[in-house]
């Protein structure tokens, strides 16, 4: 091709790009045209130019920030690492940003994990002193952060920056879990990427760096606490965050570690507190962490997290991500599991309701399986594509909520027009008794039913209650068999009226499918269906609780865990309420009794069709 031929080409697709967007980039590199994006079917695709990780540049630098959480007398500055395209180098091509940060990144403590809380004691009392965790032995080489992200992305026309959060690997400050230095430190690398803040070349010099290959716009993303700091970095409201994928992200830490006013332990770490995860995480500066654990670990949170009542106060307020959600501007999509009991599903929803209802774009993906689950590569792709590039591919028109049925391919999830879904509507469920046995769930409201007692007793699993044709330690009711499946979609949500022998006492809900399924192929959504838990004390607010009165009745309200589930026909649905929940709750000694008023105890299910859906169920047998 001659040299006016040339340049003509090179004009008009100059031209074309422009026309569609200012974010498709045209670049000349060895006289050679590279497009950036390449698109196909709404999604960057690879570019061979950008293919061979020996031809990425990969650096790092130190972001300085807005506070001095390490109380040094100087600005913290967080450890940052870059991969880019080498093309990106004489600053003619700007790209995108998809951006990580983590605690974890720089190591964690590592076995035996022997300083959790005892969670063997009375309510109400002190716990026992807790051990303090180990010195965490810090790993990791300049100048590389984490190697998450980098072969997806960075072909298809991003840049992958990573960063280690306050207190962790080689950035300054203190690990605080969920506190505002953890919002802020990833705002300074995005303000450090639009070029309002200052990064360094090392971390306490002057020489200075400037990200001149970032277009400006970035996006984020994680899984668990990787996925908690997009969304509080997101709620800062900083310019150029465009996009967020939390992947089963915590929105909220009192959620995390609390319960409707309930000391409750996410699923699988009983006894973890905030006081846990901060010995968990904190791998920074050797000579600063003495300092850190006097005033972060030992005073702030050994005043504030409270373990004694786990009512709501000033302490969980900060580390509540939804007390900023006003800030909101970044499309959100949101990706979690229905049975994740460590980061539970309403953390998710409610950051997903609140977007939708300010009219940020949103979108969610749930999966039928435990912790962590990224959505499809191809709905990644497409939401970072029109955020970071501006390409206009459709997403906003696409159905709201993606879910994940039972036994389908988690790369395979059935659209909806929203979770939860339109079609449903609250179905209201009474009492009828059969204590120590099992009573029955009916659609209309009884009176005279009188009250049923169960006797509390931490040895036996919530699962061995549930399938226990007998026991006074719990009491459960029935629906008849169902005729036809019932699709549940949303929050369930409990009334409670109970007196306690004591002063405190756990409150434990389960909705279950009976009959249970323990075979070898059984999965978790054959048998539980969502659970919940409150602390009676806090029947009127979760910021105050007060000592219950023998024999005197107190109503609880609450929601249970959000959730999208089919119940197949032939089975029953069961409301199994119960005192501690050994994998979740404190282990009091056994003996506390609770007496429900089953004429003022509801169960309400948000299903689809209504109470329609149980047209074919004869109630009138059970």
């Amino acid at each position: 091709m001659n040299s006016a031929l040339r340049n003509v080409s090179l004009l008009i697709t100059l031209l074309c790009f422009t026309f569609f967007t200012a974010a498709e980039i045209f670049a000349q590199q060895s006289e050679t045209a590279i497009q950036v994006p390449v698109i196909e079917d709404g999604k960057a695709q690879v570019i061979p130019e950008f293919e061979n990780p020996d031809d990425w540049i990969r650096h790092d630098l130190w972001v300085e920030t807005e506070f001095d959480s390490d109380g040094d007398g100087k600005p913290d500055r967080m450890h940052v690492s870059v991969t880019r395209p080498a093309q990106t180098e004489n600053g003619d091509l700007r790209l995108p940003v998809i951006y990580e940060t983590s605690p974890y990144f720089a190591g964690t403590a590592q076995p035996p994990y022997d300083f959790f809380w005892d969670v063997q004691h009375e309510l109400g009392e002190e716990p026992p002193e807790r051990t303090m965790g180990p010195e965490v032995q810090r790993r990791g080489e300049r100048p590389i952060i984490s190697n998450s992200l980098i072969r997806r992305w960075v072909p298809r026309g991003f840049i992958v920056v990573h960063s280690t959060s306050p207190g962790t690997g080689l950035s300054d400050g203190a690990p605080t879990i969920g506190g505002e230095n953890e919002a802020l430190a990833p705002k300074a690398v995005i303000d450090w990427l639009n070029g309002r803040a200052t990064g360094y070349t090392s971390r306490d010099g002057d020489e200075t760096v400037e990200a001149y290959w970032a277009s400006g716009k970035v996006g984020m993303t994680g899984t668990s606490y990787n996925g908690a700091l997009p969304v509080a970095a997101a709620v800062t409201g900083v310019e150029g965050l465009e996009a967020i994928i939390p992947i089963a992200p915590v929105t909220s830490f009192y959620q995390y570690y609390r319960s409707h006013g309930l000391v409750r332990s996410p699923g699988g770490y009983l006894g973890e507190d905030a006081d846990v995860l901060y010995d968990f995480v904190h791998s920074g500066d050797e000579e600063k962490r003495a300092r850190n654990n006097e005033v972060i670990r030992d005073t702030e949170m050994a005043e504030g997290m409270d373990r004694i009542t786990g009512d709501y106060n000033e302490f969980w307020a900060e580390r509540d991500f939804m007390n900023q959600i006003e800030n909101l501007r970044a499309a959100v999509l949101m990706a979690h599991a229905f049975n994740d009991w460590n980061v539970m599903p309403v953390h998710s929803y409610q950051f997903y309701r609140a977007a939708r209802e300010m009219g940020v774009p949103a979108m969610a993906y749930y999966h039928q399986g435990g912790h962590g689950g990224a959505p499809p590569d191809a709905m990644m792709n497409r939401w970072f594509t029109r955020y970071l590039f501006d390409i206009e591919n459709g997403v906003e028109d696409e159905p709201r909520a993606w879910i994940v049925r039972e036994g389908d391919d988690r790369e395979n999830p059935t659209p909806y027009d929203d979770f939860p879904n339109p079609e449903a509507s609250p179905v209201t469920f009474y009492l009828t008794p059969g204590a120590p046995e099992r009573g029955g769930l009916t659609l209309q409201a009884q009176s005279g039913s009188g009250t049923e007692t169960l006797s509390d007793n931490v040895s036996f699993s919530g699962s061995a209650l549930a399938q226990a044709e007998w026991t006074d330690h719990r009491l459960i009711y029935l629906t008849p068999e169902l005729s036809d499946s019932i699709h549940i979609s949303g929050e369930p949500e409990i009334t409670v009226t109970l007196s306690s022998s004591k002063e405190a006492a756990n409150l434990s809900v389960w909705i279950v499918s009976l009959p249970w399924n323990d075979g070898r192929n059984s999965q978790i959504t054959d048998n539980i269906i969502t659970r919940g838990w409150a602390s009676p004390q806090n029947h009127q607010s979760i910021q105050v609780s007060e000592p219950l009165q023998s024999g005197q009745f107190y109503t609880v309200n609450f929601t249970l865990e959000p959730t999208d589930q089919i119940i197949p026909a032939g089975q029953q649905i069961g409301l199994m309420i119960f005192s501690s929940d050994r994998e979740y709750t404190l282990w009091p000694k056994p003996g506390t009794e609770l007496t429900v008023d089953l004429d003022q105890t509801s169960l309400t299910l948000p299903v689809i069709r209504g109470e329609e859906a149980f047209s074919g169920v004869n109630f009138e047998e059970d």
